[in-house]
Order: structure tokens, then sequence, then C-alpha cells
């Protein structure tokens, strides 16, 4: 008899634990579904653009030929999402993709603000007819400005912009300070260097010592224009000497 009230209690014992685990385990499974709940209304709060829109999109940075028409036909699908399920990164990669935006930067405000910073970029010479050049003698495209269409017109391989503007603004220090101005530069697919200056004359420098061929050029000058002849080239890729092209006669003369 003892034993069988042993088993008895270790059988009531056992079934009140069973009962005290099913309860934990309901609570248990009640708190997490209304955790679950509780996030599903939250995410559904936090991406219901109607809720939480995004009333504003303030743009710092000096701009010239990025319009607010521009900037907001660029985030127009964007701003259809809430102020906290819109993607910054997309934001910035859509300013971004604007022919004159260099770099973008953007963050939210709370409580519905989207800060922007925006840096157009610098274009400081004409490349390869229909691009521009940055000050970093990167290519980009965008379209033409007044503001700036008396840039000088570089062209070359594509893969040495950097090299020809670098070139450009060597030379083009050089001849300032002795009263010329350089127009254009190019670098043929043969390396070979052709400059133009602004009265028009058409500079032959060849593909090695340019700066010494400009030098050359400077120093010569004065003699050729007693002949007072209007010159077409002079061709700078003698060891010695140039070979002048007069525009009249399309002869050339050594000097």
């Amino acid at each position: 008899m003892a034993w069988s009230d042993k088993a008895r209690q270790l059988r009531g014992h056992l079934s009140e634990i069973n009962w005290y685990l099913y309860t934990g385990l309901l609570f248990l499974l009640m708190v997490l579904m209304t955790i679950f709940w509780a996030s599903l209304k939250l995410n559904t709060l936090l991406n219901d653009a109607d809720a939480l829109p995004i009333e504003a999109v303030a743009i710092h940075g000096e701009r010239l030929y990025t319009s607010d028409a521009d900037i907001q036909a660029a985030l127009q699908a964007l701003m259809q999402s809430s102020f906290f399920s819109a993607d910054v990164v997309e934001v910035q990669h859509a300013l971004e993709a604007l022919p004159w935006v260099y770099r973008a930067s953007v963050r939210r405000e709370w409580p519905a603000k989207l800060k922007v910073n925006l840096q157009e970029q610098q274009a400081v010479a004409h490349w390869n007819g229909n691009d521009w050049l940055n000050l970093d003698g990167e290519a980009f495209k965008a379209q033409s400005h007044p503001m700036i269409a008396a840039l000088p017109m570089l062209s070359g391989p594509e893969d040495m912009s950097a090299e020809v503007l670098t070139s450009y603004q060597q030379l083009a220090d050089l001849l300032s300070i002795n009263g010329f101005t350089l127009a254009s530069l190019s670098l043929s697919p043969r390396h070979a260097w052709h400059a133009t200056l602004d009265n028009g004359i058409l500079l032959e420098l060849g593909r090695e010592d340019k700066m010494s061929r400009i030098q050359r050029f400077i120093n010569v000058y004065p003699e050729i224009i007693q002949n007072k002849k209007p010159i077409a080239t002079i061709d700078l890729r003698y060891d010695t000497g140039v070979a002048v092209g007069w525009d009249d006669t399309k002869t050339e003369s050594r000097h």
C-alpha cells in the first residue's frame, strides 16, 4: 500500500508540473503572437506613405544648372514611400544620375523631411565635341549652357582625359604669361599634340617636348609676324626652327 500511495503522489506531482508547463508555454505563445502582431502593425505604419509621408525635401548646395524641376522629376517615384521606408541610397543614386550633379548626400530629418546636399559638376573644358571635363579631368555628359560655351576645346583618347587636361593647363599657363591664349588642345590616337590659339593659329607639337616647343614658338613668333601675312599653321616638330603655313598661299617657309 505504501508503494501505491507514493505512486499516486508522484503522478499527482507530475500532473501539476505538466499543468504549469502547459500554462507557461501557452503564455509564451500568446506573448510571441502579441509581439508578432505589434511588429506587423508597426511595419505597416512605418511603410504607410499616407500616415508618415515625406513632407519636404530640403536641397542645400550651390546650383547653377540643376533646377528644382529636375530634382522633382528625379525623385517623383521615390517620394511615394513613407518617411521611414524611403531608401536614402536610392534617393542619392537618383540625384547623382542627373547630368550636372557630381555628388549627393541624403539623410532623414525628423519628423518628415529629407535633407539633401548637392555638389554640381564644375566644367572646365569641352571634351571630344559633346562631353565635358570636370576639375579632376573626368568626362561627363550634360547639355550645354551659355555660361560655359566659351570653355576650351579638348579632345583625345577617352582614357587620357586627365592627361590632356593637365597638359592643357601647363601649356595655357606658359602661353598666357607671354600674351597668348590657348583655345584648344587635341591628342591624336598616335599621341601627337595639336594646339590652336584663339587667333586661329594651329601649332603642331608632335609627340615629345611639347613645353620646349611652345617656348620655341614664343621665341620666334616676333620674327614670324614681321612677314605681315596671316598665319595658318606653325609646325614645331623640327629639332631646330619651325615651318610656317600661310593662310593666303598655303605654302610653307622655314625659319
